[in-house]
């Protein structure tokens, strides 16, 4: 739908339920894809290296990170979907969704610098790029889908802190 008329675009009304479910499916598994990439380089590094920094206060522990991620993945996953069922027959939509894929590759990226390279520098670097397309997504995504938009605000919260965590780790480990 536009966010000026409430409507839907061009070509929506015609989608059918089971294109709907198989969108939102696809999302989702795409978009968990891009946590269990990042785990890859994420699990090894754990135990060894990363136990090893100096790290601030308040740093989650560990075990709230799986289902923090896993649930802002689905959150992703449902919101992209959303803009791919409603907005892709518009080109504001269709450019929305590759700004969308661009960060996916800015989110697993971020693992395998920071974790993989053994990096919270290039992490740090990566990790702001990857806040600013989440700002940029959200207020895209606000005039094209509000639902998209809303479901991405709690991912832009845990990545503001997941940024403000990398810079202090950096600052910590010189």
């Amino acid at each position: 739908m536009t966010a000026a008329s409430r409507t839907p675009a061009p070509g929506v009304a015609a989608t059918r339920p089971a294109l709907k479910v198989g969108a939102y499916a696809l999302a989702i598994v795409l978009c968990e894809l891009a946590g269990v990439l990042g785990a890859l380089a994420t699990n090894p590094a754990i135990p060894t290296w990363y136990a090893t920094l100096a790290k601030p206060a308040w740093t989650p522990p560990g075990w709230l990170f799986g289902p923090v991620w896993t649930t802002l993945y689905a959150m992703m996953g449902v919101a992209a979907a959303r803009v791919w069922i409603y907005q892709r027959h518009t080109a504001s939509g269709r450019r929305s969704l590759a700004l969308f894929a661009v960060h996916l590759v800015l989110n697993a990226a971020w693992s395998f610098l920071f974790f993989g390279l053994r990096s919270p520098a290039l992490g740090l670097a990566d990790i702001v790029v990857l806040l600013a397309t989440i700002v940029a997504l959200v207020a895209w995504w606000w005039r094209l889908d509000r639902v998209a938009a809303l479901l991405l605000a709690p991912y832009l919260a845990w990545v503001s802190f997941a940024t403000a965590l990398n810079a202090a780790i950096w600052r910590l480990n010189p």
